[in-house]
């Protein structure tokens, strides 16, 4: 009888709390913790894919915006893209994935021939390295780790550890060659916002990797994609997309010094963009009035790619220290749901981006090849 006394008490002290901290609607980003303890932070970097700009685009413009985000010293590093197991797991499903492996996953076969292990294996192999990685690791140890990575179909990791060579390292052995090189050496060409933002980030701060947290796994090979694509781009014909393909048109535009670089950043960044690109793309689609729903079905696809990589950087915390900060730096139109999803979570914090970009680097921003403080390295 005690017990069930005691057991209705506390539920009515449930019930009470729960009616006074929500008001009847259960809302998780009003329920943040630890009260001790430094909270997980995340910060969102809203870029534009660089691989878009002219190719008169010149990645000697972005150290300044480097430096802006050492300066907040993040312990990791998520970027958008397919992780190897990711794209491992597609590889068995050709007849839904094959158009996604072919834009999003990289072949690891040369690295399979180089070090004899396909990417579970390869994965598990680096995972046992990192649980045992010392503070001062060889240049054989970083080179294996690089092939290991590459086998993984990590190709961004694997280029964190090949700059965190000396020069006079980068060279063959322990499971890199000839061809594996030359890969590298193309990796680290690409106009692309992880490598040249994230991947060359991660290894001026001293970190040993990047995480890979874009998810296609929604992807279908759709037999009414040319109807879908058809009534889609209808709805887009609005005023709304007018001004912001302008907007945007006029962002890209500024690329070519440090400072148009950073200006290009501070608009992408601009909270305004959240609505306005929601006015042109998803609104519009919603309301698309095809008798298939194709435009809802894009906005659900949209929801549930945003969502998933909300759990992939989610679990990237989790599997961190406590009170790590975590930079994520995704295409510009993700940034505003990634934050609303990871702002759900009782334990993560989210940090504006836009006073950093705005001021002037942080004194004492860790030097390139200088572990950040708190970093896996140091």
């Amino acid at each position: 009888m005690l017990r069930s006394m005691s057991g209705l008490l506390l539920a009515a002290t449930l019930s009470a709390a729960y009616a006074r901290d929500t008001a009847g609607v259960f809302d998780p980003s009003r329920l943040k913790g630890p009260a001790h303890g430094r909270p997980n932070e995340v910060m969102v970097l809203g870029s534009a894919h660089l691989s878009h700009l002219p190719k008169s685009f010149d990645p000697a413009t972005l150290p300044d915006l480097r430096a802006r985000l050492a300066s907040w010293r993040p312990q990791i590093i998520a970027i958008e893209a397919l992780s190897g197991p990711q794209c491992a797991f597609m590889r068995q499903y050709p007849d839904r994935y094959k158009d996604t492996i072919g834009s999003y996953c990289r072949d690891p076969a040369p690295a399979r021939a180089a070090t004899g292990l396909d990417v579970p294996a390869a994965v598990a192999e680096a995972e046992r390295l990192l649980a045992n990685w010392p503070a001062n690791p060889t240049p054989a140890q970083r080179r294996r780790l690089a092939a290991l990575f590459l086998a993984s179909g990590e190709r961004a990791s694997a280029l964190v550890q090949w700059l965190r060579l000396p020069q006079a390292e980068r060279h063959a052995g322990d499971g890199i060659d000839a061809q594996l090189i030359a890969l590298l050496d193309e990796q680290r060409t690409r106009h692309d916002e992880s490598i040249q933002i994230a991947a060359v980030l991660a290894a001026e701060l001293g970190l040993e990797r990047v995480v890979a947290m874009d998810d296609h796994t929604a992807d279908s090979a759709d037999p009414h994609q040319k109807e879908a694509g058809e009534a889609i781009t209808k709805a887009w014909k609005n005023p709304a997309c007018t001004k912001f393909l302008k907007v945007n048109a006029d962002l890209d535009a500024k690329f070519a010094t440090a400072a148009d670089m950073l200006s290009m950043y501070r608009g992408l960044n601009d909270p305004a963009m959240a609505r306005l690109g929601f006015d042109c793309d998803f609104s519009s689609t919603l309301e698309e009035p095809s008798p298939e729903g194709y435009g809802r079905g894009y906005v659900g696809y949209w929801e549930t790619r945003n969502l998933r990589m909300a759990a992939n950087i989610r679990e990237a915390i989790e599997l961190a220290p406590p009170g790590s900060r975590t930079l994520v730096v995704v295409g510009a139109e993700h940034k505003w749901y990634l934050e609303a999803y990871l702002n759900q979570m009782h334990d993560v914090h989210i940090v504006d981006v836009a006073p950093l970009l705005r001021g002037s680097p942080a004194a004492g921003s860790p030097a390139a090849g200088s572990p950040a403080a708190g970093s896996p390295a140091g």
